[in-house]
């Protein structure tokens, strides 16, 4: 395989210095990725590691959803081996190592590392895995960036409530407390929770993820109240006992979809969008008040008080954790695939938080397809939503921690590589034109996964794995190369440069 990529790349390269007998024009400034930029790949642990149940590992709520059958994944597939990271670490590595990549995003299990949910029992297996993988990455000259928490809590804490018990806050404290002590002196960057909003509105209101509960109109809200406080608490452990030695930073994750008006007149619908998506978790550490915002306090609860309810849905929060949460996110870090274009009208079940917006979603028919239906390409969204955040925010430091493509595999993935060159060149546009201060971006994903209720079906990476071989053998596919040169070159370089 490495020696088959050093002749492609060579062909490639060469194409990146000419094609067609026609030098690549060098009078596009913002194609190129600024100094020091990050380029990174990402993965999460449920997705790749497999063995659910070696050595000591407990049961999360993954292993117990996707065990129970009924179709809740599709094929009912289980991540029981999934792409078996657990075992081909150092093989992840090399390919990383070999695409030219200087980071790796990944996360780390809270039950491998705690097998009842709580620090009385601490793996020594789970944390010499991760010792190992983090070793290799630093031996390799790749930035490790972990994530704490990607939706696999363990199954314990979620039969007592989970995200919807407050108890949550200090369980999860308790755990963070644990990684930046193992791993703090090696990892500088930290991640607390993935994508706050797909675990609550996923898990807790339309249950078609881990732990499948269906309680729309209170689940999401709930299930955010404590992911919020849980990150906070997470940060002012690591800000209080670790950050004055290890000297790291510690940074909010969320994802979003980029609400742009369906008619240029319309600029209620997409702020109203924004509120109730980005500002939904992000105003409570970035607002300059903190807090939830207020046009979505005050939505909800008129919305609320129409049906019925004794009080507004969603929870409130008491002055002291208004304090202790505003200011707790060293980084922004955003994770990004798809946009929607809003108007106004109503949608959803009532009550839930799609129903509160009072909004309609609809995307352009132009649009192009993905494998998920929910993915739909428009590039112009990312540089929409970084200008926003700017506007809202200010001009925080940004990764983008999570944007991709899917499709239902194979090794020639042209349509993956026009969604990088097409979303890459809109980021650097934010960069260079719009002075949005993005630092790195991590692509999703570096091989193939369990993609969560969809099973095997739908493949994010750019490395194609075999699932039905015992080995999980890894073949780069097409964009891989394409991945190569761009890292090799630091530019975004043309979609069609490179076919297999």
């Amino acid at each position: 395989m490495f020696a088959t990529l050093s002749l492609r790349f060579c062909v490639l390269f060469a194409l990146a210095v000419a094609s067609n007998g026609e030098p690549v024009s060098r009078d596009e400034p913002y194609l190129w990725f600024p100094r020091n930029f990050e380029l990174g790949a990402a993965t999460a642990a449920f997705q790749v590691e497999g063995a659910w149940n070696v050595s000591d590992k407990g049961e999360s709520i993954w292993d117990r959803f996707s065990h129970l059958g009924n179709n809740r994944v599709f094929e009912n597939s289980t991540a029981d081996v999934a792409a078996d990271s657990y075992h081909k670490y150092k093989e992840d590595v090399q390919i990383l190592k070999l695409l030219g990549f200087s980071s790796y995003r990944f996360s780390v299990s809270w039950p491998r590392i705690l097998p009842t949910g709580f620090p009385n029992k601490i793996s020594a297996d789970g944390l010499q895995y991760y010792h190992n993988l983090i070793d290799e990455l630093v031996a390799n000259g790749i930035e490790p960036l972990i994530t704490l928490y990607h939706w696999d809590h363990p199954q314990i804490l979620e039969e007592a409530g989970g995200w919807l018990n407050s108890e949550m806050v200090n369980w999860f404290g308790d755990y963070a407390r644990v990684v930046f002590q193992e791993f703090g002196h090696k990892v500088k960057k930290f991640i607390p929770i993935n994508e706050p909003t797909s675990i609550c509105v996923s898990g807790y209101a339309t249950g078609v993820s881990a732990p499948g509960k269906r309680l729309p109109g209170f689940g999401e809200y709930i299930c955010i109240h404590n992911t919020i406080k849980a990150h906070a608490r997470a940060y002012r452990i690591y800000e209080e006992e670790f950050k004055p030695t290890q000297n790291g930073q510690v940074g909010f994750m969320f994802s979003t979809t980029a609400f742009m008006p369906k008619y240029a007149s319309d600029t209620m619908s997409s702020e109203i969008a924004f509120e109730f998506n980005a500002g939904w978790t992000l105003h409570p550490f970035y607002g300059e008040n903190g807090d939830y915002p207020e046009l979505m306090k005050t939505i909800v609860a008129a919305v609320s008080k129409q049906q019925g309810y004794a009080r507004s849905r969603l929870p409130e929060f008491e002055p002291e954790w208004i304090n202790y949460i505003r200011g707790a996110s060293d980084f922004l870090a955003v994770n990004h695939y798809t946009s929607r274009l809003v108007s106004p009208g109503t949608e959803g079940t009532a009550p839930s938080h799609d129903n509160d917006m009072q909004l309609k979603q609809e995307t352009d028919p132009k649009w192009k397809s993905s494998a998920s239906a929910w993915l739909k390409v428009a590039p112009e969204g990312l540089r929409f939503i970084l200008r926003q955040l700017k506007q809202h925010y200010g001009n925080q430091p940004i990764y983008i921690t999570e944007n991709g493509f899917s499709d239902y595999g194979g090794l020639i993935d042209l349509d993956r590589i026009s969604y990088y060159h097409d979303y890459l060149k809109q980021l650097l546009l934010s960069i260079h034109v719009d002075d949005v201060d993005v630092r790195g971006y991590y692509l999703w994903s570096l091989i193939d996964n369990f993609e969560w209720s969809r099973g095997y079906r739908e493949r994010f990476g750019i490395v194609a794995v075999d699932f039905e071989s015992p080995a999980r053998t890894r073949t780069l596919k097409d964009s891989a190369f394409w991945w190569k040169a761009v890292t090799y070159t630091r530019k975004v370089l043309p979609a069609t440069l490179y076919t297999h």
